[in-house]
This record gives structure tokens, sequence and C-alpha cells, in this order.
């Protein structure tokens, strides 16, 4: 079965941003799209629009096993495409973040991805053909300050992607990496929820680098340049879905592409002092 004929995706992390915007886009291009959030009080706003929506939850197996059972049953079996998409981002610098938090994070960003991922697989291969397509970051190949428990999730999941497109090399199922820099979405306020749990700003020796960064996190509207709109995502999924030669890597934004070239040329001194002069600002 070709995915002309099936055009059936399950996505995860649609109650806002990029999940959402997506799940809209494919919707209107004839795509059966299964969306998924967290939160039961999402679940029940997107059914409300007119989105087929389950509840999931990255960091409960139970969750993952219940809602993808449930998609199959919605698409009769198969199942062509999967978006990762759901993540969220613990700030906080690396010597501040306790065991709790990392786990949660890697819970969220890596491991429950991989289950979910590990269900989908052996229905495409069973039926020849599929597309997975992991949303990364550029900070899953660039590091920043205060990003280390997001940055350590993403470059996980760029060895996971990178390690499958290996294994599954010769099976039709192939697999992809988006690579958003700045983009619209509520990342950075769910970032601040998780921050204030979990990061005891006060006592650290980060305290007023801590008291700086809040400013940007708590921002309305755009907080660095080059921020586009969560649909500049969309293109790119639709590619890795379509295309007879999909990609393995899709940057996004203007700081993705620049970034991923002064990866390349520079040294690592270099590129660390770009790199603090970023965090900084």
């Amino acid at each position: 079965m070709t995915h002309l004929q099936n055009r059936s995706i399950l996505i995860t992390g649609c109650s806002s941003g990029i999940g959402y915007q997506v799940t809209k886009d494919l919707i209107s291009c004839g795509y059966k799209v299964i969306a998924s959030a967290r939160n039961q009080e999402d679940v029940k706003r997107l059914n409300k629009e007119g989105i087929f929506c389950l509840q999931l939850d990255l960091t409960d197996s139970q969750s993952i096993s219940q809602a993808f059972n449930d998609a199959l049953e919605y698409t009769g079996g198969s199942l062509y495409g999967l978006f990762n998409n759901g993540s969220y981002g613990q700030a906080g610098a690396v010597e501040d973040l306790t065991r709790e938090a990392m786990s949660l994070q890697f819970e969220t960003n890596v491991i429950g991805t991989m289950e979910l991922t590990n269900l989908a697989i052996p229905v495409m291969r069973q039926h020849g053909a599929g597309r997975i397509i992991f949303n990364s970051s550029i900070l899953g190949f660039i590091a920043l300050k205060f990003r280390g428990a997001y940055c350590a999730s993403k470059y996980a999941i760029e060895g996971f992607a990178d390690t499958l497109r290996l294994e599954l090399n010769g099976t039709n199922i192939t697999t992809c990496l988006i690579e958003p820099g700045p983009i619209e979405t509520k990342f950075r306020s769910n970032s601040y929820k998780m921050y204030q749990k979990y990061i005891d700003r006060d006592n650290s020796q980060f305290k007023q680098e801590y008291l700086n960064s809040e400013k940007r996190l708590l921002k309305k509207g755009a907080a660095a340049p080059f921020t586009l709109p969560a649909s500049a995502i969309t293109p790119k999924v639709i590619h890795a879905l379509e295309s007879k030669s999909p990609k393995a890597r899709y940057y996004v934004t203007k700081p993705t592409y620049a970034l991923g070239y002064m990866k390349r040329i520079l040294s690592n001194k270099y590129l660390d002092k770009l790199l603090l002069k970023i965090s900084n600002s």
C-alpha cells in the first residue's frame, strides 16, 4: 500500500504550536490525522473543533499503548506516518538540574517517544512502507547555556533517528529529523513553568543570570530574531511524508541554517564564543 492510498498519520503534542498547526494543515491536505495531547482538556477541545484527538502522555507506557491501539482502530489497522512532535524544554544550568527534572525531561522527550516509535515500526513493516518524523531542534546539534536538559534530550533523539535510518535501510520505512530554530509557540511559557518547578533560583550560583533569562521566557511575542510561525514546519513535514527521497534532516529558520554552517567551519573555540554571545543575548 502506498502513501497515496494510505495517508494516515499520528502526531504527538497537538494541543498548541507546531503540533496543532501541522495537524490542521495536513487535514486540509487530505491526510487522516490522529492528533494527540497529554491533557484531557486539550483532547476535548480539539475533538470539539472536529479534529480526531486521543489522550497520550509520553511519560506513561499504558497511555502510549492505549492511544496507539485506539489510533489503529481509527485507521483500520494501518499507519503510514508518525510525527513525534511532543516535547518540552527544561530550563536551568546543568549543575542546578535535579535527577527528577532530568528524568521527566527524558521520559517525555526521548523514552516515551521511542516507545511510541517502536509500536509503529511493526505496523509499518506489515504494510511495507512508513515515514517516521522526529521534531528535533537547532538545539539538537548545538548547545546554549541553561538549555542543557533540553539539548541533551534532542541530541539523544538525533542519535536514535540516525541509528533507525541505518537499521531500517531497505524496508521502505524512512526516518527524518525536523530541526527548527525559533518558532512562534507556547514553548517558552511551558519552559518557564518547569523552570519554576525544578530550579532553585535564589540559591544558585547563576541567580543573576536566571533573573535576566526570566525576562526572555516571559516576553510576549517573538523573543529571538528570525522567528517564524508554526506553519513554517508544515512544508517540511509534507516533503518528509511524500517525497520519494526524503531528506535525513530538514532545517527550518535562518538561525538553523546559519549555525549548521558555523558548526561545520568553526573550531570549538570560536563556536563557543559565538554560542556564549547568543546565550547571553
